[in-house]
């Protein structure tokens, strides 16, 4: 009997905490995530039924959000009739594993327009597709991108950034009217379209969307964005309205192992370095691309993004990601540390418990030993691989291009990954 009424109580408490969890406001419960690890890294997907053991193997990897495109084409094939089946199999398996959706309205319908739409008749049967999409999924924590870079040519017939406002205002309005709730992004556009972005500002998107969204590719290095950063901050303060804060998200950006003068092991350490530049840049999300490679042409970049083969078999990039979700699980970014010159980057983080870590690599130049603006009578060193090392009484570490990482003092056991 004492044991009945135990499993009594306990139910109650459960009951009790649920119910309480699910009185919170819909943001509080699914809210944009702060900068820091693992709640800001995400990865591009392009399935929706995934194979068996796929999920748990990009859980493990540590990402805690999936980019992928919201098909108007495939979830309305006949007129006024919506299927969304397809991504209800896609969002059981996501929160399976605790991952959330970026999901991008994306593209044209040819029931209403070739092409993308523009005409009265297609921008009101998107918004018709938009707010039953919204509405079917409300309850499940999504953040609905607003097309996937329309400044270059997935913008049919060619990219017109008027058009583009003009179905992003209306997509905003029947967001905005039937599910409020939900979260709301847009560009996404294709590098860091600075006119194109101050011209969907200057016209009012900044009223309906909840972030800024973009996609920073170059050959150069991940640090090099910061100044991109920094021109796109300036522009929300300009421009978004009085008191609304508007955070800014990579929703898609990776390097191709085939780049020139790129390798596996490049691919890994600049994989780590833009997530940690974007943190260090208050972005508070980064969606790296891709998930796996898209074929293995050996002369064909698009093939080479993936974190793990065609075959699901890891690469360096998937481990050093791992490293990263696991090493700072826990840790929130709190400033850049001066160490004596800018290519070298030093980054503090620290945890609820006040325990301290460091991350650190160079960016150009040999590599070199640095003193350290923090010591501990204990350190751990971890690689960006994940090999341990103590570091006791360390005056002096070695920068190289690879990142690093240093807890000062007692570093626990990280958290494992389901």
């Amino acid at each position: 009997m004492v044991r009945l009424h135990a499993i009594v109580a306990c139910a109650v408490l459960v009951t009790s905490i649920s119910t309480t969890a699910l009185a919170l406001p819909y943001r509080q419960r699914y809210p944009l995530p702060q900068p820091g690890v693992p709640q800001s890294l995400g990865v591009n997907i392009h399935f929706t039924t995934p194979r068996p053991g796929e999920m748990r193997l990009l859980a493990k990897e540590g990402f805690k959000w999936i980019r992928t495109d919201f098909s108007w084409q495939g979830t309305e094939r006949t007129a006024g009739v919506y299927d969304f089946s397809a991504y209800d199999v896609l969002m059981r398996n996501l929160k399976r594993y605790g991952i959330r959706p970026i999901f991008i309205f994306d593209y044209g319908n040819d029931l209403y327009q070739a092409g993308s739409p523009t005409t009265p008749t297609a921008i009101n049967a998107f918004c018709k597709w938009v707010r039953a999409a919204v509405t079917h999924f409300r309850e499940d924590g999504v953040v609905w991108e607003m097309w996937n870079e329309p400044n270059i040519g997935f913008w049919k017939p060619k990219p017109d950034v008027q058009q583009y406002i003009n179905l992003a205002k209306a997509v905003g309005t029947t967001i905005r009217t039937s599910q409020p709730q939900e979260w709301f992004i847009g560009p996404g556009v294709s590098g860091m379209d600075l006119g194109f972005i101050e011209t969907c500002f200057k016209q009012g998107l900044l009223s309906s969307w909840d972030a800024v969204s973009f996609h920073p590719y170059r050959d150069s290095n991940p640090e090099s964005a910061a100044r991109d950063y920094k021109a796109v901050a300036a522009l929300i303060h300009h421009y978004a309205p009085t008191d609304k804060q508007v955070p800014m998200l990579a929703s898609e950006w990776g390097y191709s192992e085939l780049y020139p003068g790129m390798n596996t092991n490049r691919q890994a350490r600049f994989a780590v370095r833009e997530f940690l530049t974007n943190i260090s840049n208050s972005l508070v999300l980064t969606i790296w691309y891709d998930w796996h490679d898209d074929g293995v042409d050996a002369h064909d970049p698009e093939d080479h993004f993936g974190t793990v083969t065609v075959n699901y078999q890891p690469k360096p990039v998937y481990t050093a990601i791992q490293t990263l979700a696991k090493t700072l699980h826990g840790f929130v970014y709190v400033r850049r540390l001066n160490v004596g010159a800018p290519q070298d980057w030093c980054l503090l983080f620290k945890n609820h418990q006040r325990a301290e870590a460091l991350a650190f690599w160079r960016t150009s130049g040999k590599p070199g030993p640095v003193n350290l603006p923090l010591l501990s009578d204990h350190a751990v060193l971890v690689s960006m691989l994940g090999t341990r090392s103590d570091a006791r009484d360390a005056i002096q570490v070695v920068f190289t291009h690879q990142p690093q990482y240093m807890f000062l003092g007692q570093h626990p056991t990280p958290a494992n990954l389901k």
